[in-house]
């Protein structure tokens, strides 16, 4: 077993990044490996289960273990097989504005340190200024044909 962490601050505030991560729906938005996240639940909870959908054709699934809406904080078990990662996330205000998020990872040092990228990558967006939970396509996705 092996554990990073992965950090990122932006301009963003801290009640609209923790809304970005309280939202599953809003998941695909942000982090530019997921395609689309299946379950019941409009908010994370504990108990809350799903799956989440990459783009190169993962699936995986996932329980949210723990949440701590007051000191946004909340963690969630994700697994593919024998693969188990436990993410445990949280959200700060940073001083002159803004926000922090830090991701603590742990699992199969493989996955982890093949993760971490990604993580980081994704939480910049996270923190980002500008409303990625918007409408329209993600700059990554490509447009569909045109119709005939």
């Amino acid at each position: 077993m092996a554990t990073r962490t992965v950090s990122r601050a932006g301009p963003a505030a801290p009640d609209t990044v923790w809304e970005r991560y309280a939202r599953p729906a809003l998941w695909s938005r942000w982090a530019p490996h997921i395609r689309r996240v299946d379950t019941d639940a409009g908010r994370i909870a504990p108990g809350v289960r799903g799956r989440v959908f990459s783009y190169a054709g993962v699936r995986v699934r996932f329980t949210v273990e723990r949440v701590e809406e007051e000191q946004r904080r909340w963690t969630w078990r994700v697994g593919l097989g024998p693969l188990v990662l436990r993410l445990r996330h949280e959200v700060t205000a940073v001083p002159g504005g803004g926000s922090g998020t830090r991701l603590i990872v742990s699992g199969p040092l493989p996955v982890v340190v093949l993760y971490r990228p990604v993580a980081a990558w994704a939480l910049g967006r996270l923190v980002a200024p500008r409303a990625l939970n918007g409408p329209g396509p993600r700059p990554w996705h490509r447009s569909p044909p045109p119709s005939a």
